[in-house]
């Protein structure tokens, strides 16, 4: 046999090699995807970009990452840097990883993985996110809204466990909602469901961030407390109140988060607006519950960390205007469970629950 057909051979026998030693990698990450599946979350914000690693189907986050956003210079930087974040708690190569899921900013179309807006990350209108991720990291990936999966998660993992019905609310900055129904998340036609901050509550009433007035976001997120606290302030009223001891005689430094502290001091002037707030949110939740019928009603989000001070009243509210006790009777109104981290755990669940996952 001369050199040049051992040559010949040696070259076979190693492509051979190398071949079988590929479809090896692949059955082995099949193997260990069906056995031990890793699921990625991400939370993409318009200020910062957080990634989290979930190890089979359990909700602990654990590792996690977070870098900033950096919208200003583009879609494209943006997205560099949410497939920096994945890959820095994923396992090289994302070895073992069954698939990433991504709460996005703005309206989105779950169902084609599309941001059709999003006002805080210039240049992501009609972007096709699920597409361009995908291709990146070879992994499925899958999309939805802030409210809707952290509903997921206190429902898979946190206070909503054993319900198969569902309503939840987070009232922070804005007003979100998300409504498990019948063990499903609910999303609408077009992945749009369940906006419970854009409830018309009074007709031509303040100017809502969406450009429409009235909505309850408008009246009961954290950002619409301040602005009727400085207004009564401003007026007269309160004069005694302890904000103005938190804000140094400074109006402008009324914010949410200075309202809650003097009514969790029990501040009267403040804890009088937390209670207008709980009532309206109550008046809704009380609408919300004929259509839905949930078996728990759960409150997330920074506002409602003020726990009874917000709770009270909004039960109240939904006690009186419920038209029948049947809906509330053997109905909790309960704080969230999960925290800070429900967003993530959410996106982590919505992979679980996308490729058949089970809790």
């Amino acid at each position: 046999m001369g050199e040049g057909q051992m040559a010949s051979e040696d070259t076979i026998l190693n492509a051979q090699l190398d071949v079988e030693n590929c479809v090896l990698g692949i059955a082995h990450d099949i193997l260990l995807a069906m056995t031990s599946p890793i699921f990625i979350g991400v939370d993409v914000g318009g200020t910062s970009i957080r990634a989290a690693r979930f190890n089979g189907h359990t909700h602990a986050p654990d590792p996690k990452a977070k870098h900033t956003t950096q919208a200003s210079k583009g879609p494209e930087v943006v997205m560099q840097r949410i497939e920096r974040t994945i890959r820095e708690v994923a396992p090289p190569d994302l070895t073992g990883v069954a698939g990433v899921g991504i709460i996005a900013p703005g309206p989105l179309d779950p169902f084609t993985g599309t941001i059709l807006s999003a006002p805080n990350i210039p240049g992501w209108e009609n972007l096709p996110l699920k597409k361009v991720m995908e291709e990146r990291l070879g992994r499925p990936v899958f999309l939805g809204n802030d409210a809707n999966l952290a509903a997921l998660a206190e429902w898979k993992f946190g206070v909503g466990r054993g319900h198969n019905d569902v309503l939840y609310l987070t009232i922070s900055t804005g007003i979100g909602g998300g409504v498990i129904s019948g063990g499903k998340l609910l999303l609408g036609a077009r992945g749009l469901a369940a906006e419970v901050g854009h409830v018309l509550v009074v007709p031509d009433g303040p100017l809502c961030g969406c450009g429409q007035r009235g909505h309850l976001e408008a009246i009961a997120s954290g950002p619409a407390i301040a602005r009727m606290a400085r207004a009564r302030l401003k007026a007269g009223d309160g004069e005694n109140s302890k904000i103005w001891d938190l804000v140094g005689d400074e109006l402008n430094n009324v914010t949410g988060a200075v309202v809650g502290e003097a009514a969790q001091a029990g501040d009267e002037f403040a804890r009088r607006l937390i209670a207008e707030a709980g009532t309206f949110i109550g008046r809704t939740v009380a609408s919300l519950l004929h259509l839905y019928n949930p078996s728990i009603v759960i409150c997330g989000g920074g506002v409602s960390m003020l726990g009874d001070v917000l709770l009270d009243p909004l039960r109240a509210a939904v006690r009186q205007y419920a038209m029948s006790d049947v809906y509330w009777r053997d109905c909790p109104i309960v704080p969230a469970e999960l925290g800070d981290d429900a967003g993530l755990i959410g996106a982590g669940a919505l992979v679980m629950e996308e490729l058949g996952g089970k809790s």
